[in-house]
């Protein structure tokens, strides 16, 4: 025997061997570490989406009240000389009093029409009270439910009052006269905005609020007092729809700057740049900017609407810096709510925080209602001041020597600071100030691209991101651009499509609204496009028809069906998955839709889908082909020859490595099921029926010529089927271990006893079987019957599925689904059950309900009437009651005693069926095809029909929403694990370095030579009898497996450190374990004699263990092969086999080696094939046909070289390599032994030997390219177990004499090992299982004495 390190040396790296190695380990390649595994298969929480307005406003009619009384000042103001005298940009005394008032009526009404040109304006000049109200009340009629807005211009009358008046004049203007502003409130009603311009104008506000909340508590007493006057009266409107907007606070007067407006708050609030450029230039900081002046800044060339133009882009970027204030400082829904709902109010707003900023400068606080938090410090207003002074110091050579206007840097300049903000990026922060800016330049083409790609980047930093962008109203400039036709922004828009989509698929309508699937349709079929691109553009689409009936047919009409099915050969694997489930979610429910793709043959192009190498493509397809048959309208014979052959297209699946792919699968047989329901029920009593009259001997029990006979189970806990109760698994395990205990185990007991028995969903087994009625809290078909069932039809037929006739289809399907319902994936076959137990519920209440009970005793198929529900239904976790001896009890043992209580592990089963059950049985026994039952349900009038949706409805599996989820991640980001500052990349590189010290470490004492090996360091009793040992190649954790369940020990410490159920049926046991991904985050692999695999994370730490995945790794294991070893008929090796294996005599169970760098998993056992998984595509890949009439019992193979060696029971030791033909692959056939093969060990060196050994103790060596044995050793005969361990030239035997020999390569004894140490010398039991760990020297041992211990080489080595 070499040893590894010639191999590790490799002379040509000039790396030494540790680094190599821990080169090796970061190339290793991860198996089952995909998201599929790790997560959860269903959608992301829905986000509650808050930014659609829900009630979008218009202000729809102004009214302009001036009080100016021209020439005359009011009495309480003492006016400065020279003071403000513009008003609306007008001086009243340039002209007559009238022309004034009528020329700055006209002037106001034009500045508002610049912000909403489309309402209706009515001027009241120098008004009496009458004609206010006049004017109010027939706006408000006109206006209805919008908005209206009420301007006052208070500068001709005396300051508002304390009491809540304003003035206005009589018909004669000979006095002033209060108006109330109770009345203006009536008036005017709501919606409403104020705005008032006037000195002391704070008054205003507070009386508001006061006589609002008057008005309310005025209704609340009319509510109670049916006589008080306002109960007759009809509602008036409440006053918190008002918005007013003040010029000061209630003790502030306006300023009297003879620079400025007299009207400054209606100057900022209606012609913002104009007074922005005037203060600006009467700054001291202006002087900066030579040669401006005021009469220049009016000549200011370009229109506000214009934003190629100086002053267009002045106010563009005025807007943008505006709105990103507001989106800065105020809450969320008080922002939507000032500045998206309404365009004018959003307007007033803006311009409000100009008068702010400008007003404060003059001692003058405006106010606002809703309040707004100070924003005249803002650090946006120094980049306007910049972009002012940019532009007004271009102003003298644009207007003096017409030179071309440099456009300002402004939008350059913040769209850099987004994409600062976007690459420092931190998780937790605030988010970037520049978002609504980046809105408004999505409006300049100039930027537009730009933009685009950096609001991609922050959209891909999470469904948040979305949710903001949406907030600040993006939604309808993304929209609208999808009219452009610029190929340069498809790939931008289509991201941020998806993105959005992914986050609110409620959008959908608003896409087809305005044809927005138009543009998705054309970049899918564009096959210059890349393929992410049509990835994200065929989510959109699949978004798009998803439960959406418009656009269905919209992108029916847009050719959809035939652009997706072009598409499904496409290399890129995320392509091929969206183009199948949009597809799937075009036609499901949505006829014509199907009737194209059958034109199309779709479902014929969809096949080739269902061996991708991709499971979620394979899930996909599954998915897609599930709802084109799931259709329920009118049958033809073509579109049932049609659903026939999709049927057994999908049946071919059945035992798919990927259980996303199987559980789709249920799902999919669940919408034919649903569609072919009366011929299913015919199927389901046809089984009922067949599996009542036959009774299958349970493998366990088939008792064999000098075996005992089987003792009776100990009490069943219920077996823990859903991967939640496994979260009971420890809770479940003290009582197993008490069970255990309470036995005394004998070593020929038919394989300890089944405490975990899988039997049924309830709690006793015995009357498990039995048909309950629904509102038994257990399933009709347990999981024993269902199981018998699958048994009894032989279900080796199963591979042979294709090419069965139509009229059995239904048989067939059956047949799949009770497969399906004893899949070692709990998910997958809680699905099945749900299925099976649908119909045979609908089916047994359809057969006659009059035959309750047959001569007495409660047989098999039964339907328990609804009288009879008490009598022989227990409660769960109460005693059964006895079933009379005719009862034909599953497994014909002997009738079990009631069961002692246990602890339930999972909540009974309570079909969702609920009440429907008093009228389905008057379904005629057989019915027509079509034939939807009766049409009047008996009372209730419940429809029938209903039915049909039974299963449809409860059945999904979140494959669709799952996958959406990936466009709502971000897809930019580097994953944790690429990482280098990441903390999963650390953790991965301790690892690393753990292994290379061991590797070193352990190599240390291997190469000086070991010369004793029986230094005990570990002994413990474990739960119950090893029947597979695994060390664990790196830390200090070792896995024992009993019949069906899983013990991990820290063998430094000594401790127990995790104990769980690996969900096995009763009948099976574990008979493999491999440690999968054992240098990185380890997995275990579980394989049990009847073919299932499992692999379990999370275990031997504080979580609870969780299944991975699990699937059947060998179909067909086939029990008859479990005799003899069929060459040598001798005694001993007779009795070695019974010792082999406690449980079933003879039988090789599953063996399985793993190849951590290919990722590829040999299986064999019962059965004549080495089945090769490939557990990257979770797909069986190769069946080598051993061409041996007996089981294969040990595998080992070697990548680098491509051989697989099996050891069989008939003493043939075969040779395969992988790479050739199944007929020619066999490449070489040892048959030197005369009886079984105990283990078989290939090398893993370049010219690594197979050594080999049988249950006569002869250890042969052979040179694989020769057909001679190239040495022999004999050890001890009546071998039960031997391990080879791969570094240090030893291996270890263990008999059925009790005691355990370690030899070294000549064939010497170097330790022979009969008592436990310590344990009052206690002898060893028989000997079940042993192992080496692949680096150190120990052995670890099991005994049937339920023993556990290790030894190792002496301490001074160690």
């Amino acid at each position: 025997m070499k040893m590894d390190s010639d191999l590790l040396h490799s002379p040509a790296v000039g790396l030494t061997e540790e680094e190599e190695a821990d080169m090796n380990d970061w190339k290793l390649p991860l198996a089952f570490m995909k998201k599929r595994h790790s997560e959860k298969i269903e959608g992301s929480k829905a986000l509650a989406q808050s930014w659609r307005m829900k009630d979008r406003m218009k202000t729809v009619s102004v009214a302009l009240v001036l009080c100016l009384n021209v020439g005359v000042d009011p009495p309480d103001v003492v006016k400065t000389s020279p003071c403000a005298r513009l008003e609306c940009w007008i001086d009243p005394l340039s002209m007559s009093p009238q022309k004034a008032l009528e020329t700055i009526g006209a002037n106001l009404q034009k500045q508002y029409e610049n912000w909403q040109p489309r309402a209706r304006y009515k001027q009241s000049l120098d008004p009496t009270v009458d004609e206010v109200k006049k004017l109010c009340t027939s706006l408000r009629r006109n206006a209805k439910e919008e908005r209206v807005l009420f301007h006052y211009n208070g500068h001709g009358v005396p300051r508002p009052t304390v009491n809540g008046e304003i003035w206005v004049f009589n018909k004669n203007y000979t006095q002033y006269i209060p108006l109330s502003i109770y009345d203006l409130q009536t008036w005017m009603g709501s919606p409403s905005i104020f705005v008032y311009d006037c000195s002391n104008a704070g008054i205003i506000v507070k009386s508001f609020k006061q006589f609002a909340l008057q008005r309310e508590q005025e209704l609340e007493v009319a509510a109670i007092n049916p006589s008080h006057p306002l109960a007759q009266m009809p509602l008036p409107p409440s006053m918190k729809n008002c918005i007013q907007l003040a010029a000061c606070e209630a003790s502030e007067l306006l300023p009297m700057n003879p620079d400025l407006p007299a009207d400054l708050f209606t100057s900022c609030l209606t012609t913002p740049i104009k007074i922005a450029l005037r203060w600006f230039c009467m700054q001291k900081s202006a002087k900066l900017v030579p040669g401006v002046t005021l009469d220049l800044i009016e000549k200011i060339p370009g229109r506000l609407n214009d934003r190629r133009t100086p002053l267009g882009e002045l106010n563009w970027i005025f807007t943008a810096i505006t709105d990103t204030i507001a989106w800065n400082v105020l809450p969320r829904d008080l922002f939507q709510k000032l500045f998206r709902q309404d365009l004018l109010v959003a307007s007033l707003f803006r311009n409000f925080l100009l008068a702010e900023r400008i007003m404060r400068s003059y001692n003058c606080t405006p106010v606002s209602s809703p309040r707004l938090p100070p924003t005249y410090m803002h650090a946006m207003w120094q980049a306007w001041d910049l972009a002012v002074d940019i532009c007004l110091s271009q102003l003298p050579t644009i207007i003096e020597e017409g030179t071309a206007f440099r456009h300002s840097p402004f939008f350059a300049e913040q769209l850099t600071a987004f994409q600062v903000w976007l690459t420092m990026g931190v998780e937790n922060r605030n988010p970037p100030e520049q978002l609504p800016i980046v809105l408004q330049v999505l409006l300049s083409q100039v930027h537009r691209l730009r933009a685009l790609d950096l609001l991609g980047c922050f959209l891909d930093l999470g469904p948040w991101a979305v949710s903001l962008a949406l907030s600040v109203g993006i939604f309808p400039y993304v929209l609208k651009l999808l009219q452009s036709s610029a190929r340069e922004l498809r790939p931008l828009l289509v991201f941020i499509w998806a993105k959005i989509l992914a986050v609110d698929s409620s959008c959908q309508a608003d896409l087809v609204k305005d044809n927005g699937h138009k543009y998705f349709l054309s970049v899918l079929a564009d096959s210059y496009m890349p393929a992410e691109h049509r990835t994200m553009a065929v989510f959109i689409l699949a978004v798009i028809v998803n439960s959406y009936n418009t656009g269905q047919e919209a992108c029916l009409q847009g050719n959809l069906i035939a652009n997706c099915l072009e598409q499904l050969s496409d290399p890129h694997p995320l392509l091929r998955q969206w183009v199948a489930i949009c597809l799937g979610r075009i036609w499901q429910n949505f006829e014509p839709a199907r009737w194209c793709g059958v034109r199309d043959s779709a479902h014929e192009k969809l096949y080739t889908l269902l061996s991708d190498p991709i499971p979620e493509v394979r899930c996909a397809a599954v998915f897609a082909l599930g709802t084109f048959v799931g259709n329920s309208a009118e049958r033809t014979d073509h579109s049932t020859t049609i659903d026939h052959n999709v049927a057994m297209m999908l049946a071919q699946l059945i035992n798919d490595g990927s259980p996303v792919v199987r559980k789709e699968l249920v799902v999919a047989l669940s919408h034919l099921v649903v569609q072919y329901e009366s011929n299913f029920c015919t199927v389901a009593l046809q089984f009922i029926e067949e599996e009542k009259n036959y009774t299958v001997p349970s493998p366990a029990n088939t008792a064999e010529p000098g075996s005992l006979t089987p003792v009776r189970d100990s009490p069943a806990i219920p077996r823990l089927r859903s991967v939640n109760s496994y979260t009971n698994i420890r809770a479940a395990t003290t009582a197993r271990n008490l069970n255990k205990s309470l036995q005394n185990l004998n070593l020929n007991e038919e394989g300890g006893p089944a405490a975990f028995s899988p039997g049924n969903l309830s709690t006793s087994s015995s009357a498990s079987s039995t048909l309950g009625s629904p509102d038994n809290d257990e399933y009709i078909l347990s999981f024993e019957t269902i199981d018998k069932m699958r048994r009894v039809s032989s279900y080796s037929s199963l591979n042979s599925l294709i090419g069965v006739s139509f009229n059995s289809v239904y048989t067939q399907i059956w047949r799949v689904l009770l497969h399906l319902a004893a899949d070692p994936f709990p998910e997958v076959s809680d699905l099945a059950m749900k299925v099976l137990n649908s119909i045979a519920y609908k089916a047994t209440m359809n057969a006659r309900p009059q035959r309750i009970l047959d001569s007495g005793s409660l047989t098999q198929s039964a339907p328990a009437s609804p009288t009879s529900k008490g009598t022989h239904i227990h409660q769960a976790g109460g005693s059964p009651p006895m079933p009379s001896a005719s009862s034909s009890s599953l497994t014909n043992e002997v009738p079990k005693p009631p069961a002692r209580e246990q602890p339930a592990t999972r909540p009974p089963y309570t079909p969702t069926l609920g009440g429907q059950a008093p009228h389905s049985h008057q379904f005629p026994r057989t019915r027509k095809m079509f034939d939807k039952g009766p049409e009047q349900a008996g009372e209730d009038g419940d429809e029938p029909g209903s039915h049909r949706n039974y299963i449809s409805a409860a059945l999904q599996t979140g494959l669709c929403d799952w996958s959406a989820k990936y466009f709502a991640q971000p897809v930019m980001k580097i994953p944790e694990e690429h990482d280098l500052e990441s903390q999963v990349r650390m953790e991965r590189q301790w690892r690393f370095l753990r292994n290379t010290r061991v590797r070193r470490q352990s190599r240390g004492i291997t190469q000086r030579g070991v010369s004793r090996l029986d230094d005990q360091i570990f002994i413990n009793r474990n739960p119950g009898v090893p029947s597979v040992v695994k060390f664990h190649p790196f830390n200090t954790c070792i896995a024992v497996a009993d019949k069906d369940s899983i013990c991990f020990w820290d063998w430094e410490k000594g401790e127990r450190l995790d104990y769980f159920y690996n969900g096995n049926p009763r009948y099976t046991r574990i008979t493999a374990m491999e440690y999968l991904n054992g240098h990185d985050c380890s997995l275990l692999l579980t394989a049990t004699d009847d073919g299932a695999l499992r692999i379990w994370k999370n275990f031997a730490d504080q979580k609870n263990p969780e299944m991975v995945t699990a699937w059947q790794g060998l179909s067909d294991m086939l029990p008859t092969t479990r005799g003899q070893p069929t060459s040598s008929a001798h005694s001993l090796a007779r009795r070695v086999s019974i010792y082999l294996d406690r449980s079933k005599q003879g039988g090789a169970g599953m063996v399985v080696d793993w190849e951590q760098e290919t990722g590829l998993l040999m299986t064999s056992g019962d059965v004549r094939v080495v089945r090769i998984w490939d557990t990257d595509r979770e797909m069986k890949v190769q069946d080598i046909p051993t061409g041996a009439d007996s089981c294969v019992t040990s595998l080992s193979c070697d990548s680098q070289r491509s051989l697989i060696v099996a050891g069989l029971g008939d003493g043939s030791v075969r040779v395969f390599d992988r790479r050739m033909g199944p007929n020619e692959c066999r490449v070489m056939t040892y048959r030197e032994h005369g009886a079984w093969v105990v283990k078989a060990h290939l090398q893993k060196e370049t010219d690594g030997h197979i050594i080999s050994v049988s249950v006569n103790g002869d250890v042969r060596f052979f040179e694989p390219r020769s057909p001679d044995s190239i040495n022999v050793l004999q050890t001890v005969k009546g071998l039960t177990a031997l391990d080879i361990h791969p570094q240090a030239n030893l291996f270890a035997c263990g008999s059925m004499n009790q005691f355990i020999a370690v030899y070294n390569a000549n064939g010497d004894v170097i330790s022979n090992i009969k008592y436990y140490d310590g344990f009052m010398g206690q002898r060893i039991g028989a000997i079940s299982c042993l192992a080496f760990h692949p680096h150190w020297p120990h052995l670890a041992v099991g005994s049937n004495d339920y023993y556990m211990s290790i030894y190792s080489a002496e301490k001074r080595l160690r």
